[in-house]
């Protein structure tokens, strides 16, 4: 027997199928019983439903209107297999901290499941323009936030991943048991290509392992593509003769059209260079791309997130980074910036670990103080390298010790170039400070509480260091995240 019209799925062909207008519960897209299959992709959204809108109806519209439904019934749902193409909201939870009582809008996580058979394999793009398109301006919702992601295994393996990870990227530099050091070179417009190259000689020579352009350096008036390229490498061998340490300057390719991308990630590997940059505005074929260029021509491919701050900002409304986190793996670049914790830049300290565990793990379990609401089994899928910049400096260096560990690049522009003493002295001042905290933290000392006296120490012996510290011992930027987890690991009795 059919259900009520407004208790439940329509099963009665005749009615299911009759032309006019039916509410995306009673077409199948609400389904509490449904158990989520090993294939399917999982999306969990943070939805805030218009006024007046019941929360299941809404996200049962999140889920039709993301696969097979429109706003209407349509006869050629009858020509497919749409009880499997049709998403699957089975999960609806009220958001921790919001609705009355509060100073939120009520808020709900909405469990939607799409059969792995809606998404071209190996496609960024199409996985997203599914999920994302269109429901982002949809009105039955007020605002519309994807928070985490599960993506299948079977998925999973369509996708090439990163082709050099961390492990192959630390024997090529042979550099191990520390972050890696770099720096942004500033200002970020305005050089001269000669003056640019110096800058870089500078920093490689004082003791950092790369230095980078910034997400806005293309090919401007004041200084070609090309010309930055030749006196950046003319940088980068100079240095590495003079300290015999393996060196390299992240140079970004990104540029109008991809014919102009190939064309200048093919000069710098002419030059000799191991790395590439490119910015994630981009987009993501465009990312896919040049993944796939860097693998076969043997290149580490550096993501700068620029632009993602755009829509991941906010906690109501766009797209959680850890989202974009699992993508960028996915789509195969090395390298991705992924937040500091403290410095200049958003970063809840919890939010950020989520990001770095979803980058370099290769099993990722569900740890909701971390954000992470889906297990995930990256299937020996290469890792990304985190970056860490904006704001940092080498007083610091055992805040981001601690949060970050070792399997990421510390990029100091500012708190390079800006040192009193010159830019070689700034990177010397950040070198000092890494060896210094590691040194210590290996003999097993407290660098969390001791960090501040051990870079004093360390001072003693190192002025650009003491420079480093007046200079900047006292600057922080301590404002409220605006994105914190809504779970929080609380203490429960042992047994």
């Amino acid at each position: 027997m059919n259900k009520p019209a407004d208790e439940g799925i329509i099963t009665d062909a005749k009615k299911r199928y009759a032309a006019g207008v039916l509410k995306y519960k009673q077409m199948g897209y609400w389904q509490p019983d449904y158990v989520p299959k090993d294939t399917d992709v999982i999306a969990m959204f943070r939805m805030t439903p218009q006024e007046g809108v019941d929360a299941e109806e809404c996200a049962a519209a999140v889920a039709g209107e993301s696969s097979t439904a429109t706003w209407t019934v349509v006869w050629t749902d009858r020509l497919t297999a749409c009880d499997m193409y049709r998403a699957k909201c089975f999960r609806v939870d009220s958001v921790p901290n919001t609705g009355p009582g509060t100073k939120t809008e009520q808020q709900y996580f909405a469990y939607i499941a799409y059969d792995i058979d809606l998404f071209e394999p190996g496609s960024i793009a199409n996985l997203t323009a599914s999920i994302i398109g269109n429901v982002f301006g949809f009105k039955a919702v007020k605002a519309l936030r994807l928070e985490d992601i599960r993506i299948p295994v079977a998925y999973l393996k369509t996708f090439q991943g990163p082709a050099t990870g961390v492990i192959v990227e630390r024997e090529r530099l042979d550099k191990f048991g520390r972050p890696l050091l770099g720096a942004t070179t500033k200002p970020k417009v305005g050089l001269s290509g000669r003056n640019y190259g110096r800058v870089v000689y500078e920093a490689l020579k004082g003791g950092l392992d790369f230095v980078k352009d910034d997400e806005n350096i293309n090919s401007q008036p004041f200084m070609h593509w090309r010309d930055r390229f030749l006196y950046c490498m003319e940088a980068v061998n100079k240095a590495s003769a003079a300290t015999g340490e393996v060196k390299g300057h992240y140079l970004n390719v990104t540029a109008g059209t991809m014919e102009d991308m190939y064309e200048r990630a093919e000069f710098a590997k002419s030059l000799g260079s191991v790395i590439i940059m490119i910015d994630l505005v981009i987009g993501y074929t465009a990312i896919q791309s040049m993944a796939k260029w860097a693998r076969k021509n043997d290149m580490i491919l550096h993501l700068h997130r620029a632009g993602n701050s755009t829509y991941s900002r906010q906690k109501n409304h766009g797209m959680n980074f850890r989202v974009i986190c699992k993508w960028m793996r996915m789509a195969g670049v090395d390298h991705i910036h992924a937040g500091t914790v403290v410095g200049k830049l958003e970063g809840d300290p919890m939010m950020i670990r989520g990001f770095y565990d979803t980058l370099l793990d290769t099993h990722t379990p569900q740890q909701l103080e971390k954000g992470l609401f889906f297990e995930q089994d990256w299937a020996s899928m290469n890792k990304v390298m985190p970056v860490a910049s904006g704001g940092i400096h080498a007083g610091q260096m055992h805040q981001l010790l601690t949060y970050l560990g070792d399997d990421v690049v510390l990029q100091f522009g500012g708190g390079t170039i800006g040192h009193p003493m010159g830019i070689q002295a700034g990177a010397t001042a950040n070198r000092v400070a890494l060896e210094a905290m590691v040194l210590a933290r290996n003999e097993g000392r407290d660098i969390w509480n001791e960090g501040p006296q051990i870079l004093k120490d360390a001072a003693k012996w190192c002025s650009p260091l003491k420079a480093a510290i007046d200079t900047w011992g006292e600057i922080a930027f301590n404002f409220e995240s605006t994105d914190t987890a809504d779970f929080v690991a609380t203490a429960t009795a042992s047994a």
